[in-house]
C-alpha cells in the first residue's frame, strides 16, 4: 500500500533503495535531498494507483480525514497481501475546520519526508484539495538512514514525528463533527451501566488512573478461566495493564493520556453546541486491539466496596447500582476447567464518556472458529447478542487478526534480529579496526580465509624502514609527574604520526618506548617506498614543530634494502619485521640529532635522483657495518615546496 514499504507488486526492494536514489540524486543536481524523497512518495502514490489502490482509499469516506482515521486498518489489511511490509503507526490526535494533527510512529528513520510527498498527492489526486504539512514535533528521525537508532536498553528506538496538516476541512467538521442530537435522543431516560456491559459482556470500563472500575460477565469468566486460583474481585480497581495488554495500536504505551487522545473525546475536535449532546458519537476509527494475559500476577484491589465509582452508566447515568450487585454477579459466575487455554484478543473501540470521566471499551473477541472458540473456554452464546460474531464463528469465517498476532510476533523477532544483526555488525567493525591496528589488512583478509600464520612469512627485495625518536630535554624530580608528563607527550606526537599514515604508501609496524617505527614496501609492494618514506619523515618533523611541546623533538633515520616480515605470536600477534635493512635503520635514528632526519648513502642516491633536497653529513661508525656514509634529509623536491 503506502508509506515506508517500497512493496512493489513483483519484487521486494531493499530499504535503503529510496534514501540512496535520493541521496545520489542530490549530489548531482545539488537540490535537497528533502525533496527529492517528498516527489519519490508522490511518484509512489501514482505507481500504486495503477493496480488499484486508490479505489481502496477513497472507499474509506468521502473526506480527506476519514482516510487518515483509517490509514492503520488499511495497512493491518494490506500486511496480509505483502507479508515483509514494515508498515508505520498513525493516528489523529487534533482536528479542527483549518486541518489536523498526524502523529506518525516507526522503528525505521529517514521516510517522514517520503510520507510527506504520499499524503500531498493522495490529498491531491483522490480528494482534489491542497495540502501544506509542516513538522511539529521529530524524535529519533535521523534523515537519510532506515534503521532507527538503537537505544542502550536493546532494540530500535522509535521514531516519531508530528505533522500539522493544514487543508480545509470545514464540511468534515459540519458533518461529522458539529452534529446536534435529536431531540427524542435529549429525552431518554437514564441507562444503568448494567445494560451496556450485558450487550458488550467483554467491555471493560477504566477511570482516569487508567483502574477497572467494571467489567463484562463473560471477560471476568474468561480472567477467571486463566487464574483458577484468584478471586475475580481482584479485577476491580486494579490497573489495567496488570492484567491486559495494548496490542493495538502499536508503538503508544496503554496511558489514560494516550487513549485519550484516541478515543471519541469532544474536547479534541472542537466544542460542541449543546452539552447534553450525545458524548459517545462515533468521532474516529482507531481500532484497539487488547490481549488478556494468561495468569497475571497482579494483585488489584481485593475489596470491592472501597471503589465509589464500580458500577458507571452511559449517556444519562444512573448510579443506583452498588458495588455489592457487581460483587455477587462476579462471584456468581461458575468455573470452568483453564487446561490448554488459549489468550483471548479483544478488539473494539474506546469510548470516552463525560458524565462519569471514564473510558469504555465496547470489544469482541476475536475467534477464528468453532475449534478457537472451544479452546478459550468459550461457547457461541457468550459472544455479543448483537452484530455478527456468533455468525462468524459458526461459519468458519475469520478475522485475521489471529493470523496477524503471530505475524506481529514474527516481525517483533525479525526486529530484534534486525538490532543483533546491526549490533554484530558494529562490535565487527570494531573488531576489524582493532585487528588491523595489529596487523595489516591484507594479511589479516589471508588469515580469515584459513591460511595458517606460519604461511604469512613473506619476503621482500626492497622496502623502506624508517625509525622515529620523540627527544625530551626537560625532566623533573617527580618521577611520577615525568612519568605521566612523557605520556601525555608520546600520545601526542604518536597520534599526529599516525595521522601521516596512509596505506599503501606506509604501514606502522609498532611503537616501543618512545621510538616509531614505519615501513614502506611492506606488506604492500610499492615502488616508490624511498619517495613515501622520505615524505613521511619531513611532515613527521614538520607535525612535531606544530605542536609546539616545550623541550620536545625528534629523531629520525630510515634506510632502504631487502627484509623478511610475518605474524609472530598468537595472544598478541604482530606484524613484525626483519634483516639487516631494520638494524641499519634503527642505527640511522640512533646516531641522528634532534630534529634532523639521517638517511644511508644507498637511500640518499635513491632521493638525490627525485630531486630532494640532502646535504653530506659525512661517516658515522654502525655497529656491526663500520663507518657509513650518511646524509642529512633537507627538504622535499622543488616542486614540492
Amino acid at each position: 500500500m503506502l508509506l515506508e514499504s517500497v512493496q512493489h507488486f513483483v519484487q521486494l526492494y531493499p530499504d535503503n533503495l529510496i534514501p540512496d536514489l535520493a541521496a545520489a540524486l542530490s549530489a548531482i543536481t545539488g537540490k535537497p535531498f528533502d525533496e527529492f524523497m517528498i516527489f519519490f512518495g508522490r511518484c509512489f502514490v501514482r505507481f500504486f494507483s495503477n493496480f488499484g489502490y486508490d479505489e481502496l482509499i477513497k472507499a474509506t469516506g468521502r473526506y480527506f480525514c476519514d482516510f487518515l482515521h483509517s490509514v492503520d486498518n488499511i495497512h493491518l489489511q494490506m500486511r496480509f497481501t505483502y507479508r515483509k511490509m514494515k508498515s508505520p503507526s498513525m493516528q489523529l490526535t487534533e482536528v479542527d475546520e483549518n486541518g489536523a494533527v498526524l502523529v506518525y510512529r516507526s522503528t525505521r528513520t529517514g521516510f517522514s519526508k517520503y510520507l510527506r510527498g504520499q499524503l500531498l498527492e493522495i490529498a491531491k489526486q483522490l480528494y482534489g484539495m491542497d495540502v501544506s504539512i509542516k513538522v511539529l514535533e521529530s524524535q529519533n528521525d535521523t534523515p537519510g538512514g532506515t534503521s532507527g537508532p538503537i537505544s542502550i536498553q536493546g532494540g530500535l528506538k522509535t521514531v516519531i514525528v508530528k505533522y500539522r496538516l493544514d487543508f480545509d476541512n470545514r464540511e468534515y467538521m459540519q458533518r461529522r463533527v458539529h452534529i446536534k442530537a435529536h431531540p427524542s435522543q435529549l429525552q431518554l431516560t437514564p441507562v444503568n451501566s448494567k445494560l451496556l456491559l450485558n450487550l458488550f459482556p467483554f467491555a471493560l470500563i477504566l477511570n482516569e488512573e487508567m483502574k477497572i472500575t467494571a467489567v463484562g460477565e463473560k471477560l471476568i469468566e474468561s480472567w477467571m478461566l486463566n487464574n483458577v486460583n484468584r478471586s475475580p474481585m481482584e479485577l476491580l480497581g486494579a490497573k489495567v495493564t496488570e492484567h491486559f495488554k495494548l496490542r493495538r495500536p502499536s508503538g503508544i504505551t496503554f496511558t489514560w493520556e494516550n487513549v485519550r487522545a484516541l478515543s471519541m473525546s469532544q474536547e479534541h475536535f472542537g466544542c460542541l453546541t449543546h452539552d447534553l449532546y450525545l458524548q459517545i458519537k462515533r468521532l474516529q476509527t482507531v481500532l484497539f486491539e487488547i490481549q488478556l494475559l494468561k495468569g497475571s500476577s497482579a494483585k488489584g484491589s481485593k475489596d470491592a466496596t472501597k471503589q465509589t465509582d464500580s458500577q458507571p452508566a452511559v449517556s444519562q447515568v444512573d448510579t443506583s447500582s452498588s458495588t455489592e450487585d457487581a460483587a455477587k454477579i462476579m462471584t456468581s459466575i461458575p468455573r470452568r476447567g483453564s487446561q490448554g487455554l488459549r489468550s483471548i484478543l479483544l478488539k473494539g473501540e474506546m469510548r470516552y464518556i463525560k458524565d462519569i470521566n471514564s473510558l469504555v471499551f465496547l470489544c469482541s473477541p476475536l475467534i477464528n472458529n468453532l475449534e478457537e472458540l472451544r479452546e478459550m473456554g468459550l461457547y457461541l452464546n457468550d459472544l455479543n447478542p448483537h452484530g455478527l460474531s456468533r455468525e462468524m464463528v459458526f461459519s468458519g469465517f475469520s478475522h485475521y487478526s489471529r493470523l496477524d498476532l503471530m505475524c506481529e510476533r514474527e516481525e517483533q523477532r525479525a526486529e530484534e534480529l534486525e538490532t543483533s544483526l546491526a549490533l554484530a555488525d558494529s562490535w565487527k567493525r570494531q573488531g576489524d579496526e582493532l585487528l588491523y591496528s595489529m596487523i595489516p589488512r591484507s594479511i589479516a583478509e589471508r588469515l580469515r580465509e584459513g591460511q595458517n600464520p606460519h604461511e604469512t612469512c613473506q619476503s621482500f627485495e626492497e622496502v623502506t624502514v624508517l625509525f622515529a625518536e620523540v627527544q625530551e630535554t626537560i625532566t623533573g624530580d617527580d618521577s611520577i609527574k615525568y612519568a605521566l608528563t612523557t605520556v601525555n607527550t608520546l600520545n601526542a606526537a604518536f597520534s599526529a604520526f599516525d595521522e601521516l599514515i596512509h596505506s599503501p604508501m606506509a604501514y606502522k609496524v609498532e611503537t616501543v618506548g618512545k621510538v616509531y617505527m614505519a615501513v614502506s614496501g611492506a606488506p604492500d609492494i610499492n615502488p616508490f617506498h624511498a619517495q613515501h618514506m622520505a615524505d613521511l619523515a619531513l611532515d613527521m618533523l614538520k607535525s612535531i614543530r606544530q605542536l609546539n611541546l616545550p623541550g620536545v623533538g625528534v629523531k629520525i633515520g630510515f634506510h632502504s634494502g631487502p627484509i623478511v616480515a610475518g605474524i609472530v605470536g598468537l595472544k598478541v600477534p604482530r606484524y613484525c619485521l626483519f634483516g639487516d635493512t631494520v638494524n641499519t635503520a634503527s642505527r640511522m635514528e640512533s646516531s641522528g640529532e634532534t630534529d634532523n632526519i639521517q638517511v644511508s648513502g644507498y637511500t640518499a642516491q635513491k632521493l638525490k635522483k627525485l630531486g630532494y633536497e640532502l646535504s653530506y653529513r659525512g661517516k658515522v661508525a654502525v655497529k656491526g657495518k663500520g663507518d657509513m656514509e650518511t646524509f642529512w634529509l633537507q627538504g622535499p623536491p622543488a616542486k614540492k615546496k
